[in-house]
């Protein structure tokens, strides 16, 4: 019992999901220039680095674990009716241990980004803040909603620069690459209980699309190869656009969730590929390696 009690309170925190944050947050070292700093340091024992890669994978764990485990808690009435089987409508998880829970895990990953310094701290508490916005409000709205979704990525990948708030300064119009591929998840996502959404299928789309152009000028503005961002834009292109064809095709809820969930885990492919674009291929592998353990943990736990 306490096992099965256990798995319904990890269901709430969508694991598979979670290991895409830490993905912004290995990307943004990408952007922040530490991954290349690190390796010329190497020699030097440089633990500051190490030290901070672990403060901040844990800062974004917590922020997104706790965001998407009182979205459940938000939306328990409406599980009821549509999501029984959700771990809080069908009993298998206390609605109020729940929101504990979700609290603690924001005050963890505040808490955690801190010790970096104080760019991180403010910018972790900004995250939490637009998640519980979301979950609340957010999600309610038709504009501003996938909009508000979109901040609570964008400032996870930008919590990873803030590594060098010096840095962030100067680069942080990125976080719109994260703000407008999370837009359109949550678009499209809308379509996941009732289907058709052809319109929103569409746009959806064509936001995926301007994210490959964007990261190839990302690319071909920083780094003298490129090219070696087009491997990692085809992955993602294989991974996104058939699933979301499909979706268009038949316009039926069990199309349009797969859409979905190979979106959500192919943000990791989007860091790899941002990853690739500022410091090499070689560091677009190290995030790239993230994704066969959320894969697994997608077969174990729902994305959606």
């Amino acid at each position: 019992m306490k096992n099965t009690k256990l798995f319904a309170y990890l269901q709430l925190t969508r694991p598979a999901n979670v290991i895409t944050a830490i993905a912004d947050i290995w990307a943004g070292f990408a952007i922040a220039g530490a991954w290349d700093y690190m390796a010329t340091n190497w020699i030097y024992g440089d633990q500051q680095f190490w030290w901070n890669l672990l403060w901040l994978s844990l800062s974004t764990i917590g922020l997104y674990a706790g965001g998407v485990a009182f979205n459940d808690v938000a939306d328990a009435d409406l599980d009821a009716i549509e999501r029984p089987e959700r771990p809080i409508p069908s009993g298998r998880a206390s609605k109020k241990t729940a929101f504990w829970m979700s609290s603690l895990l924001l005050v963890f990953g505040i808490f955690c980004a801190f010790q970096v310094n104080q760019v991180a701290g403010f910018l972790a508490i900004s995250v939490a803040a637009c998640a519980v916005l979301y979950d609340y409000w957010g999600k309610h709205q038709r504009i501003l909603g996938p909009i508000n979704m979109g901040l609570c990525r964008s400032g996870n990948l930008l919590l990873g620069v803030s590594v060098a708030p010096e840095v962030l300064e100067k680069i942080w119009p990125i976080g719109l690459l994260p703000l407008i591929y999370v837009a359109a998840i949550t678009m499209i996502s809308r379509g996941e209980v009732h289907g058709k959404n052809r319109k929103a299928l569409f746009a959806g789309a064509g936001m995926y699309a301007s994210i490959f152009v964007a990261i190839f000028g990302l690319a071909y503005l920083e780094s003298p190869g490129y090219l070696q961002v087009i491997p990692f834009l085809a992955l993602l292109g294989y991974m996104i656009f058939p699933p979301l064809a499909k979706a268009i095709r038949t316009q039926e809820p069990k199309f349009i969730g797969k859409s979905v969930k190979a979106a959500v885990i192919s943000l990791i492919i989007v860091n790899a590929s941002l990853a690739s674009a500022f410091s090499g291929w070689p560091i677009g592998i190290i995030v790239l390696l993230l994704l066969p353990i959320s894969l697994w943990l997608a077969k174990k736990f729902a994305v959606t």
